[in-house]
Protein backbone atom coordinates (compact mmCIF):
# COMPACT_ATOMS: atom_id res chain seq x y z
CA UNK A 1 0.00 0.00 0.00
CA UNK A 2 1.27 3.32 -0.47
CA UNK A 3 0.48 6.80 -1.24
CA UNK A 4 0.13 8.34 -4.17
CA UNK A 5 2.52 11.86 -5.46
CA UNK A 6 -0.03 13.99 -3.27
CA UNK A 7 2.68 14.16 -0.90
CA UNK A 8 4.21 17.47 -0.20
CA UNK A 9 7.90 15.54 -1.79
CA UNK A 10 8.82 19.68 -0.63
CA UNK A 11 10.66 21.43 -3.41
CA UNK A 12 9.77 19.11 -6.69
CA UNK A 13 7.18 20.93 -8.60
CA UNK A 14 6.37 18.15 -11.13
CA UNK A 15 5.28 16.24 -7.95
CA UNK A 16 2.45 18.99 -7.17
CA UNK A 17 1.15 18.87 -10.73
CA UNK A 18 1.06 14.80 -10.48
CA UNK A 19 -1.17 15.25 -7.49
CA UNK A 20 -3.55 17.82 -9.21
CA UNK A 21 -3.53 15.18 -12.13
CA UNK A 22 -4.67 12.42 -9.37
CA UNK A 23 -7.69 14.71 -8.41
CA UNK A 24 -5.49 15.61 -4.88
CA UNK A 25 -6.76 18.34 -2.56
CA UNK A 26 -6.32 19.36 0.90
CA UNK A 27 -8.86 18.80 1.92
CA UNK A 28 -12.59 17.34 0.45
CA UNK A 29 -15.37 19.95 0.07
CA UNK A 30 -17.91 18.71 3.27
CA UNK A 31 -20.27 16.34 2.08
CA UNK A 32 -23.49 15.86 4.67
CA UNK A 33 -23.27 11.81 5.19
CA UNK A 34 -26.10 10.12 4.76
CA UNK A 35 -28.69 9.14 8.04
CA UNK A 36 -29.98 6.08 8.80
CA UNK A 37 -28.88 2.73 7.81
CA UNK A 38 -27.00 4.11 5.22
CA UNK A 39 -23.42 3.90 6.51
CA UNK A 40 -24.37 0.77 8.11
CA UNK A 41 -21.38 0.66 11.60
CA UNK A 42 -19.12 3.23 9.89
CA UNK A 43 -17.99 5.28 12.78
CA UNK A 44 -15.48 7.81 13.10
CA UNK A 45 -13.70 8.98 16.57
CA UNK A 46 -10.97 10.98 17.22
CA UNK A 47 -7.05 9.96 17.71
CA UNK A 48 -5.39 11.11 20.71
CA UNK A 49 -3.16 14.25 20.15
CA UNK A 50 -0.75 16.69 21.71
CA UNK A 51 -3.43 19.57 23.11
CA UNK A 52 -0.86 21.84 22.84
CA UNK A 53 -0.60 22.00 19.04
CA UNK A 54 -2.25 24.05 16.68
CA UNK A 55 -2.98 21.44 13.63
CA UNK A 56 -2.37 17.87 13.59
CA UNK A 57 -3.45 14.94 11.54
CA UNK A 58 -3.05 11.32 10.63
CA UNK A 59 -1.23 11.03 6.93
CA UNK A 60 -0.93 6.84 6.79
CA UNK A 61 -1.84 3.50 8.43
CA UNK A 62 0.24 0.38 7.49
CA UNK A 63 -1.54 -2.72 6.17
CA UNK A 64 -1.76 -4.36 9.36
CA UNK A 65 -3.71 -1.38 11.01
CA UNK A 66 -1.37 -1.10 13.92
CA UNK A 67 0.56 1.70 13.09
CA UNK A 68 -0.23 5.28 11.82
CA UNK A 69 1.70 8.18 11.40
CA UNK A 70 0.95 11.62 10.79
CA UNK A 71 2.29 15.44 11.90
CA UNK A 72 1.51 18.47 14.27
CA UNK A 73 2.35 22.20 14.84
CA UNK A 74 2.99 24.00 17.82
CA UNK A 75 3.28 27.13 18.47
CA UNK A 76 5.96 28.42 20.37
CA UNK A 77 7.52 31.90 21.64
CA UNK A 78 10.60 30.69 19.26
CA UNK A 79 8.13 30.10 16.20
CA UNK A 80 7.13 26.82 14.92
CA UNK A 81 7.76 23.28 16.33
CA UNK A 82 7.20 20.12 13.86
CA UNK A 83 6.04 17.28 15.04
CA UNK A 84 5.81 13.97 13.49
CA UNK A 85 2.91 11.82 15.22
CA UNK A 86 3.40 8.27 15.55
CA UNK A 87 0.63 6.25 16.99
CA UNK A 88 1.17 2.36 18.07
CA UNK A 89 -2.46 1.56 18.73
CA UNK A 90 -3.47 4.57 20.95
CA UNK A 91 -0.06 5.00 22.28
CA UNK A 92 1.25 7.99 20.77
CA UNK A 93 4.68 8.98 20.36
CA UNK A 94 5.67 12.62 19.74
CA UNK A 95 8.97 13.26 17.42
CA UNK A 96 10.27 16.85 17.48
CA UNK A 97 12.00 17.87 14.50
CA UNK A 98 13.55 20.96 13.15
CA UNK A 99 11.81 20.92 10.09
CA UNK A 100 8.15 20.02 8.13
CA UNK A 101 8.28 16.07 8.01
CA UNK A 102 5.68 14.74 6.25
CA UNK A 103 4.81 10.80 6.39
CA UNK A 104 3.85 9.46 3.33
CA UNK A 105 4.03 5.64 3.62
CA UNK A 106 4.30 2.98 6.56
CA UNK A 107 4.83 -0.93 6.83
CA UNK A 108 3.48 -3.50 9.23
CA UNK A 109 6.91 -3.84 11.03
CA UNK A 110 6.12 0.67 12.07
CA UNK A 111 8.54 1.59 9.58
CA UNK A 112 7.46 5.06 8.37
CA UNK A 113 9.03 6.81 5.35
CA UNK A 114 8.63 10.24 4.45
CA UNK A 115 10.10 14.06 3.15
CA UNK A 116 11.32 16.67 5.19
CA UNK A 117 12.48 20.14 3.88
CA UNK A 118 16.04 21.68 4.41
CA UNK A 119 17.16 24.90 2.98
CA UNK A 120 16.08 25.79 -0.18
CA UNK A 121 13.16 24.14 0.16
CA UNK A 122 14.65 20.88 -1.27
CA UNK A 123 12.98 17.65 -0.24
CA UNK A 124 15.00 15.20 2.49
CA UNK A 125 13.90 11.92 2.48
CA UNK A 126 13.93 10.06 5.82
CA UNK A 127 12.96 6.75 7.62
CA UNK A 128 11.64 6.66 11.26
CA UNK A 129 12.51 3.14 13.23
CA UNK A 130 13.20 1.86 16.61
CA UNK A 131 11.63 5.22 17.55
CA UNK A 132 14.74 7.92 15.58
CA UNK A 133 14.32 9.66 12.41
CA UNK A 134 17.49 8.57 10.31
CA UNK A 135 18.09 10.25 6.85
CA UNK A 136 18.05 8.26 3.79
CA UNK A 137 21.27 7.88 1.44
CA UNK A 138 20.87 9.95 -1.50
CA UNK A 139 22.19 10.34 -5.20
CA UNK A 140 23.38 13.34 -6.52
CA UNK A 141 20.32 15.50 -7.17
CA UNK A 142 18.26 18.68 -7.74
CA UNK A 143 16.01 17.29 -5.24
CA UNK A 144 14.89 13.70 -4.22
CA UNK A 145 11.68 12.48 -2.70
CA UNK A 146 10.47 8.93 -1.74
CA UNK A 147 6.84 7.56 -1.99
CA UNK A 148 6.04 4.24 -1.14
CA UNK A 149 7.93 1.38 1.42
CA UNK A 150 6.38 -2.17 0.99
CA UNK A 151 6.48 -4.75 3.83
CA UNK A 152 10.14 -6.02 2.90
CA UNK A 153 11.33 -2.65 3.99
CA UNK A 154 11.91 -1.36 -0.02
CA UNK A 155 11.49 1.92 -0.79
CA UNK A 156 10.95 3.70 -3.99
CA UNK A 157 11.15 7.40 -5.08
CA UNK A 158 12.78 9.79 -7.49
CA UNK A 159 15.05 12.45 -7.73
CA UNK A 160 15.64 14.46 -10.66
CA UNK A 161 18.73 15.17 -13.03
CA UNK A 162 20.77 18.21 -12.42
CA UNK A 163 21.73 18.80 -16.08
CA UNK A 164 18.23 18.03 -17.38
CA UNK A 165 15.89 18.56 -15.07
CA UNK A 166 13.88 14.89 -15.68
CA UNK A 167 13.17 12.57 -12.86
CA UNK A 168 14.76 9.13 -12.60
CA UNK A 169 13.40 6.08 -9.89
CA UNK A 170 15.04 5.27 -7.08
CA UNK A 171 15.11 2.27 -4.90
CA UNK A 172 16.18 1.82 -1.73
CA UNK A 173 16.92 -2.00 -1.30
CA UNK A 174 15.91 -3.22 2.53
CA UNK A 175 18.21 -6.34 1.48
CA UNK A 176 21.17 -3.91 0.65
CA UNK A 177 20.95 -1.28 4.29
CA UNK A 178 22.84 2.06 3.75
CA UNK A 179 22.66 2.15 -0.35
CA UNK A 180 20.40 3.66 -2.79
CA UNK A 181 19.80 2.11 -6.74
CA UNK A 182 18.80 4.00 -9.73
CA UNK A 183 16.55 1.71 -11.86
CA UNK A 184 16.41 1.28 -15.18
CA UNK A 185 13.07 3.08 -15.65
CA UNK A 186 11.22 4.66 -18.33
CA UNK A 187 12.35 8.49 -19.13
CA UNK A 188 11.53 10.85 -16.91
CA UNK A 189 10.04 8.33 -14.12
CA UNK A 190 8.48 8.59 -11.16
CA UNK A 191 7.59 5.90 -9.26
CA UNK A 192 4.62 6.47 -7.14
CA UNK A 193 3.66 3.09 -5.61
CA UNK A 194 5.67 -0.68 -4.57
CA UNK A 195 3.34 -3.85 -3.51
CA UNK A 196 4.79 -6.74 -1.13
CA UNK A 197 6.30 -8.79 -4.46
CA UNK A 198 8.51 -5.85 -5.61
CA UNK A 199 6.16 -4.84 -8.31
CA UNK A 200 6.66 -1.01 -9.04
CA UNK A 201 4.14 1.50 -10.70
CA UNK A 202 4.95 4.61 -11.86
CA UNK A 203 4.60 7.95 -14.46
CA UNK A 204 6.97 8.85 -17.20
CA UNK A 205 6.70 11.58 -19.63
CA UNK A 206 6.76 15.69 -20.09
CA UNK A 207 3.57 17.34 -18.06
CA UNK A 208 0.48 16.68 -19.50
CA UNK A 209 2.01 13.93 -21.80
CA UNK A 210 2.28 11.29 -18.97
CA UNK A 211 1.90 7.74 -19.74
CA UNK A 212 1.87 4.82 -16.72
CA UNK A 213 3.69 1.96 -16.42
CA UNK A 214 4.53 -1.32 -14.29
CA UNK A 215 7.85 -2.91 -13.09
CA UNK A 216 7.55 -6.33 -12.90
CA UNK A 217 10.25 -8.07 -9.94
CA UNK A 218 12.05 -9.88 -13.11
CA UNK A 219 12.23 -6.51 -14.47
CA UNK A 220 9.94 -6.23 -17.27
CA UNK A 221 7.89 -3.18 -17.79
CA UNK A 222 4.04 -3.34 -19.13
CA UNK A 223 2.32 -0.47 -19.55
CA UNK A 224 -0.72 0.82 -17.43
CA UNK A 225 -3.94 2.27 -20.16
CA UNK A 226 -7.06 1.89 -21.64
CA UNK A 227 -8.67 1.83 -24.82
CA UNK A 228 -8.31 5.67 -26.54
CA UNK A 229 -5.98 7.07 -23.73
CA UNK A 230 -4.39 9.83 -24.19
CA UNK A 231 -2.71 10.36 -21.08
CA UNK A 232 -2.86 7.37 -18.08
CA UNK A 233 -1.62 8.87 -14.41
CA UNK A 234 -0.99 5.75 -12.04
CA UNK A 235 -0.96 6.76 -8.09
CA UNK A 236 -1.48 4.28 -5.22
CA UNK A 237 -0.75 0.41 -5.63
CA UNK A 238 -1.59 -2.65 -3.29
CA UNK A 239 -1.60 -6.22 -3.91
CA UNK A 240 -2.01 -6.61 -7.35
CA UNK A 241 -4.34 -3.55 -7.44
CA UNK A 242 -3.43 0.53 -8.49
CA UNK A 243 -5.58 2.98 -9.05
CA UNK A 244 -5.39 6.47 -11.00
CA UNK A 245 -7.05 8.75 -14.01
CA UNK A 246 -6.96 7.82 -17.75
CA UNK A 247 -7.91 10.60 -20.34
CA UNK A 248 -10.34 10.27 -23.24
CA UNK A 249 -10.17 13.04 -24.65
CA UNK A 250 -12.94 14.38 -22.73
CA UNK A 251 -13.43 16.83 -19.84
CA UNK A 252 -14.18 14.17 -17.39
CA UNK A 253 -10.48 12.13 -17.18
CA UNK A 254 -12.16 8.57 -15.98
CA UNK A 255 -10.81 7.10 -12.66
CA UNK A 256 -10.28 3.23 -12.80
CA UNK A 257 -8.89 0.28 -11.30
CA UNK A 258 -5.89 -1.58 -12.89
CA UNK A 259 -5.50 -5.31 -12.04
CA UNK A 260 -1.95 -5.52 -12.40
CA UNK A 261 -1.85 -9.05 -12.98
CA UNK A 262 -3.11 -8.32 -16.49
CA UNK A 263 -3.42 -4.57 -16.62
CA UNK A 264 -6.80 -4.47 -17.14
CA UNK A 265 -9.14 -1.81 -15.58
CA UNK A 266 -12.48 -1.11 -14.56
CA UNK A 267 -14.21 2.67 -13.49
CA UNK A 268 -14.58 3.62 -10.44
CA UNK A 269 -17.44 5.76 -9.02
CA UNK A 270 -16.92 9.02 -10.76
CA UNK A 271 -18.07 10.88 -7.27
CA UNK A 272 -14.49 9.53 -5.91
CA UNK A 273 -13.04 12.92 -6.30
CA UNK A 274 -9.66 12.28 -5.21
CA UNK A 275 -8.08 8.51 -4.90
CA UNK A 276 -5.56 8.95 -1.59
CA UNK A 277 -4.98 5.10 -1.57
CA UNK A 278 -6.05 1.52 -1.97
CA UNK A 279 -5.72 -1.60 0.20
CA UNK A 280 -5.25 -5.31 -1.13
CA UNK A 281 -8.71 -5.83 -1.08
CA UNK A 282 -8.85 -2.79 -4.04
CA UNK A 283 -10.96 -0.94 -1.79
CA UNK A 284 -10.30 3.25 -2.46
CA UNK A 285 -10.12 5.91 -0.41
CA UNK A 286 -10.11 9.88 -0.89
CA UNK A 287 -11.56 13.18 0.06
CA UNK A 288 -14.78 11.99 2.18
CA UNK A 289 -15.51 9.10 0.48
CA UNK A 290 -14.81 4.85 0.34
CA UNK A 291 -14.97 2.83 -2.66
CA UNK A 292 -15.93 -0.75 -3.37
CA UNK A 293 -16.26 -2.05 -6.59
CA UNK A 294 -17.76 0.34 -8.68
CA UNK A 295 -19.85 2.11 -5.80
CA UNK A 296 -19.16 4.42 -3.24
CA UNK A 297 -20.45 5.67 -0.02
CA UNK A 298 -19.76 9.11 1.82
CA UNK A 299 -17.87 8.83 5.23
CA UNK A 300 -18.99 10.28 8.15
CA UNK A 301 -17.98 13.54 10.27
CA UNK A 302 -18.56 16.30 7.79
CA UNK A 303 -21.04 19.19 8.25
CA UNK A 304 -21.34 22.77 7.45
CA UNK A 305 -18.28 24.26 7.92
CA UNK A 306 -16.38 20.86 8.52
CA UNK A 307 -14.38 19.33 6.25
CA UNK A 308 -12.97 15.77 6.42
CA UNK A 309 -10.14 13.97 4.64
CA UNK A 310 -9.55 10.20 3.93
CA UNK A 311 -5.76 9.88 3.67
CA UNK A 312 -5.25 6.54 3.99
CA UNK A 313 -6.49 2.47 4.63
CA UNK A 314 -5.20 -0.64 5.85
CA UNK A 315 -5.62 -3.93 4.62
CA UNK A 316 -8.30 -4.51 7.63
CA UNK A 317 -10.57 -1.31 6.62
CA UNK A 318 -9.29 0.67 9.20
CA UNK A 319 -8.86 4.66 7.37
CA UNK A 320 -7.05 7.42 9.10
CA UNK A 321 -7.43 11.08 8.16
CA UNK A 322 -8.50 14.53 9.41
CA UNK A 323 -11.48 16.43 10.75
CA UNK A 324 -10.91 20.20 9.50
CA UNK A 325 -13.59 22.09 12.01
CA UNK A 326 -12.25 25.00 14.41
CA UNK A 327 -9.09 23.08 13.99
CA UNK A 328 -7.44 19.78 12.38
CA UNK A 329 -7.59 17.18 14.19
CA UNK A 330 -6.77 13.59 13.29
CA UNK A 331 -9.29 10.66 12.95
CA UNK A 332 -10.03 7.35 12.45
CA UNK A 333 -12.95 5.40 10.73
CA UNK A 334 -13.71 1.85 11.38
CA UNK A 335 -16.55 -0.38 9.94
CA UNK A 336 -17.18 1.29 7.12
Amino acid sequence: MTHTARRTLAGVTAAGLLATALGVAVAAPATAAPSGSALGACRISTLPYPADTYRAGANVIDPSGRFIAGDALRKTEDGNQYLLLVWDGQRLTEVATPRLVEAVDANADGVIIGNGTVAGGIAEPWRYRDGRIEQLPVVPSAGIGVTAINEAGDIVGHGTDLATGEFFALRWPAARPGTVEVLDAPANAMPTGITANGTIVGVAGDFGSWTSWVRRPNGRFDALTAPGAQTSVVGPAAGHWAVGRVDLGDLNPLKVRWDLRNGSYTALDQQLLLMEDVNVKGVVVGGDRVARGATSRVLPGASEGVGIGAESISDTGTIVGFRNGERLTPVRWTGC
